[in-house]
């Protein structure tokens, strides 16, 4: 009976609140095995006009990815307004996010994103990228750069590295 409260007490709690992420581990002990959950979830939300959560990536995000993620905020606003389309449909904050989290972003690695599709890609994938990487932020060395120096350079096809 006490597992059943505090498995409904927990899932009361995860409802009430935008889980970012969740990781998963079984743990061996010598009295036995039992599973541990890390749960990353952003504890205050905020309804935006839609009545969808708004999240604020810049506690969820940190410093470097946010970074990446405001520039490509910038990039698909320009973007947008040179489509006369809500930057929203070029893509989403949350797809930015997960963009802005990749090591490698290319045309490939763009199509793994939640929400992001064939289409998607095909209209807005090589602008993206090819200002993405005019703006010096994905770097082979693997370290984020919004400015200073470039040392940006393609591999492959058209990969860009974070």
């Amino acid at each position: 009976m006490g597992g059943e409260l505090l498995t409904e007490d927990l899932n009361v709690f995860l409802r009430s609140k935008k889980i970012m992420q969740v990781e998963s581990r079984l743990v061996q002990e010598p009295s036995g095995s039992l599973w541990c959950f890390c749960v990353k979830y952003v504890d205050d939300i905020t309804l935006n006009d839609h009545g969808k959560l708004k999240v604020d990536y810049k506690q969820v995000l940190d410093e470097d990815t946010f970074r990446r993620f405001s520039k490509m905020r910038e990039i698909r606003k320009k973007i947008a307004v040179e489509e006369a389309i809500p930057p929203y449909v070029v893509f989403t904050d949350e797809e930015m996010a997960t963009m802005a989290k990749m090591e490698v972003l290319n045309l490939a690695t763009l199509k793994t994103v939640k929400g992001i599709g064939e289409k998607k890609v095909e209209k807005y994938g090589e602008k993206f990228l090819a200002r993405a990487a005019a703006n010096c932020f994905y770097l082979q060395s693997g370290h984020a750069s919004i400015s200073g120096k470039c040392n940006f350079a393609v591999t492959g096809s058209d990969a860009i590295r974070g």
